[in-house]
This record gives structure tokens, sequence and C-alpha cells, in this order.
């Protein structure tokens, strides 16, 4: 379940970083009841960086494969060894 605290319980910096390194997901900081901001542990957003990147090329792949962008591997492989005469 995600993690809810209010922005003035920022002052306490250290708890809240305590609190981002324990937590496997962002913390939702609310000001004046509506939220304002998210925050989270440096792995934890490099772990979604690198998701959200995979995710981007997996999304441009099966564009290219929607437009008939992609080559038949054994095919390709043949073609560069003739070639280059390997």
């Amino acid at each position: 379940m995600p993690r809810i605290i209010p922005i003035k319980e920022l002052k306490n910096t250290s708890e809240i970083s305590d609190m981002c390194h324990k937590a496997e997901e962002p913390i939702y900081i609310t000001k004046n009841g509506y939220g304002d901001m998210v925050i989270m542990s440096m792995e934890i957003y490099e772990s979604t960086m690198r998701r959200i990147a995979m995710y981007h090329e997996i999304e441009i792949s099966e564009q290219q494969i929607k437009k008939d962008q992609v080559k038949d591997a054994r095919n390709s492989l043949r073609e560069t060894r003739a070639k280059y005469g390997l």
C-alpha cells in the first residue's frame, strides 16, 4: 500500500531518508490535503527508469513489427555471410 505523508513531515530529513530506503515504492507527499510530490530512493528511481526504458524499447519493436520493418534472422545472417564472404 502506498505511503502518503503531509509535506510538514519533510522537516525530519533523516527519518524521511530511512523511510524512502525501506519502502519498495515511491512515497507520496501531500500539501493542504492534495497530492504535491513523490519521493523515492535512488535505487527505486533507477530501477523504475530502467523499466520505463525497457517498455519504450518494446513499444518501438512492436511498432516496427506492425510496419513490417523486420527481417528474418536466418535470412539476414545468410545475406551478411554472402556479402562478406564468410
